[in-house]
């Protein structure tokens, strides 16, 4: 029967794309598409090969494995090929091996398989002669490999010389080069710090390390080996069992998996697959599936080889953890500390067993890095629990429609300014009191025993208040919260409710850094608040100050002035504190000494130990003689309040020779007004 014409141009279609992204992944160690489409082209082309065998060519990719080495390093030839496992993509293929295993071998039993994870690395073959590690190559085309001798060389799990006695002249041992999670993630934060491109995922940080072309460098990357089979082996015998074979590996010095284990048929196939499936993420490395491996090596020699693959084992895969699809939109969610995030709003994709709709893109800086746009293909990750994010898109396929994304300038939620945090590179919205997304947060600080110190207003009735739309802003406690009210919410009795509302009455009679510090502007703390009231005296000045009036306060630098102009220049904001001195916030105006005046300035005093009141309390009233608190004893430390159990920081304030005072002397301190 002939080929249709349709169905060879297919055929050379796929082809073509199957060789450029083998050769982008294989060669370049830069993956354009996820493995889960690459495995469905794979797959669609030898579908079509098995229908039509007239398009079966000899380089088609279904007849080989990988591809060729790089030039830049020399060949090494495999004595015995280096063949790929075939998948299984579900329960029902799995099911269908074992069928298949059971009608060749006629046995009545069930099979013994050996089982492990499947690493996520770099398959390697290496080469001991009388012990001694001469050659180390990659898979390559199954065929020949690339010469990576001298960087296998650096990999401290790769013993140079093996231990004891008793292996064979010639032993070829396989396995998988990988990187365990940790070193990843501390070699691409390590990248990121230089200015340099991260790589996607651990297996082609792997890759991208062993292909050095300077060994050196391999040296320094986080990388380990493990043993999981054999090429060559001559001058001695090992076992009459796979699992029996690798396990006399460790005893000359070469790495297994903790994990192998023999189980007994499908059932212990499962049971296996789920087990490890429970503990994937906590392995410490990456696996992407389960290999099974029948275990008596008579009966491997029996089953043979197909192709491409043993038909001994097969390779049990977990749901993709990454996938493609396109990116509809891009939007901001507002966190509850203000902080912007922009998310991705993709075509529905089934990642890792989940159906993702929503991915996080982190920042404005990781959308301009990663050349981000709406319209694009995107290769998307989820593993275990971690929220699903956008890797990296696939260049090739982005459509001329495809539009770059512009941060606003204005929060999505309320209409607030948004300003850089410290760093510049995350957003906040500068409505802290107003913002619906920040509501909860902004009460529960305002009403926080170290601020307006609301007694009996916590966190769990605030959510309750916020989530039933009683209460949208800190001045909505004084405006609308009644004894009556209060008393018809959940768990709250007439005596609580009158309880909290007297505490709102009596959390009116505060001071001005107390009220300042209550608002929740960004990166201002009590000591900030405090050098703020005793610099400007009134709220007015305040909220009135240009940035540079805010430069002299002592203190405050240029990221907290502009963070705190912005607050004040927010009609939202400036509305609420309104509202709250409407409702009778109140303050006593006293006249307010020059910094250089007050009896403590240029002092700084460490609280250590246990204490008689309580550290917020005694930190306010020496703020308000002039005195710096800080939280480490230092050279520059005036004096070093000591409680009761005082510990490391009383030893090191004696070394540098600092006053120590005890309770006594503090009063008197507090008391005279700076006299000890």
């Amino acid at each position: 029967m002939g080929v249709p014409q349709t169905e060879s141009e297919r055929a050379q279609t796929l082809r073509a794309k199957i060789d450029r992204y083998n050769y982008h992944y294989y060669v370049l160690d830069d993956p354009l598409i996820p493995d889960s489409e690459f495995d469905r082209l794979l797959y669609e082309l030898q579908q079509l090969e098995a229908r039509y065998p007239d398009l079966v060519t000899p380089d088609s990719p279904t007849q080989r494995v990988g591809a060729k080495p790089l030039e830049a390093f020399a060949q090494i030839a495999h004595k015995v090929p280096m063949l790929s496992l075939g998948n299984a993509l579900s329960d029902r293929e799995l099911e269908d091996f074992d069928r298949r295993l059971t009608e060749r071998l006629e046995v009545a039993g069930p099979i013994v398989y050996a089982a492990e994870p499947k690493l996520d690395g770099l398959a390697i073959n290496l080469r001991y002669e009388s012990g001694v590690l001469v050659e180390a190559a990659t898979r390559g085309d199954g065929m020949q490999g690339e010469d990576v001798t001298q960087n296998v060389r650096t990999i401290p799990s790769v013993p140079l010389r093996l231990r004891e006695s008793g292996w064979p002249d010639v032993l070829e041992v396989r396995g998988e080069i990988y990187m365990p999670t940790a070193g990843f993630s501390k070699l691409n934060e390590t990248a990121l710090a230089n200015g340099e491109k991260p790589f996607a995922n651990p297996r082609n940080a792997a890759a991208g390390s062993l292909r050095q072309l300077d060994p050196r460098v391999t040296a320094q990357r986080p990388l380990a080996f493990v043993c999981y089979g054999f090429g060559e082996l001559s001058g001695g015998e090992l076992a009459a069992t796979h699992s029996a074979a690798i396990r006399l590996l460790p005893r000359w010095g070469l790495r297994i998996s903790p994990e192998l284990k023999c189980v007994a048929g499908l059932a212990g196939c499962q049971q296996y697959f789920q087990e490890i499936g429970s503990r994937r993420y906590q392995l410490g490395y990456e696996i992407d599936g389960v290999v099974f491996k029948v275990d008596d090596l008579q009966q491997q020699r029996s089953l043979g080889f197909v192709s491409r693959a043993p038909r001994w084992a097969i390779a049990r895969k977990f749901p993709a953890q990454e996938e493609m699809t396109r990116l509809l939109a891009i939007d901001l969610q507002v966190g509850r500390t203000g902080a912007i995030t922009p998310v991705a709003r993709l075509e529905p994709v089934n990642v890792a067993g989940v159906t993702v709709t929503n991915a996080t893109l982190h920042n404005a800086e990781e959308i301009r890095r990663k050349d981000v746009r709406v319209g694009d293909m995107v290769i998307i990750r989820r593993a275990g629990d971690v929220i699903p994010q956008v890797v990296r898109v696939a260049p090739d396929l982005r459509p001329t429609s495809a539009t770059e994304f512009e941060m606003p300038t204005h929060c999505p939620e309320c209409g607030s300014d948004l300003i850089k945090d410290g760093d510049g590179v995350v957003l906040r919205c500068s409505g802290g009191l107003f913002c619906p997304a920040q509501r909860k947060e902004a009460i529960k600080h305002f009403a926080s025993r170290r601020a307006l110190d609301v007694e009996g207003l916590g966190d769990k009735l605030i959510d309750q208040l916020v989530e039933k739309r009683v209460v949208e802003s800190p001045a909505e406690l004084y405006l609308k919260l009644t004894p009556e009210l209060l008393a018809g919410l959940e768990r709250m009795g007439e005596k609580s409710a009158n309880n909290i509302c007297a505490a709102l009455e009596k959390s009116k009679e505060t001071t001005l850094a107390r009220f300042l510090y209550a608002l929740g502007i960004r990166e201002v703390g009590e000591a900030t608040a405090h050098s703020l009231a005793l610099h400007f005296g009134n709220l007015e000045g305040l909220m009135s100050a240009p940035v540079e009036a805010l430069l002299e306060v002592p203190d405050v630098g240029p990221i907290v002035a502009e963070h705190i102009h912005a607050f004040f220049q927010q009609p939202h904001n400036q509305e609420v504190i309104a509202a709250l001195l409407a409702a009778g916030i109140r303050w006593s105006e006293v006249e307010t000494p020059r910094a250089d005046q007050l009896p403590l300035a240029g002092k700084t005093l460490v609280l250590t130990g246990t204490l008689s009141r309580p550290r917020a309390e005694i930190k306010e009233q020496l703020q308000a003689l002039g005195a710096k608190v800080s939280g480490s004893v230092s050279g520059k430390t005036d004096y070093l309040v000591a409680g009761t159990d005082a510990g490391s920081k009383l030893e090191k304030a004696k070394k540098l020779e600092v006053t120590v005072l005890d309770e006594e002397a503090l009063e008197n301190l507090l008391r005279t007004g700076g006299q000890p």
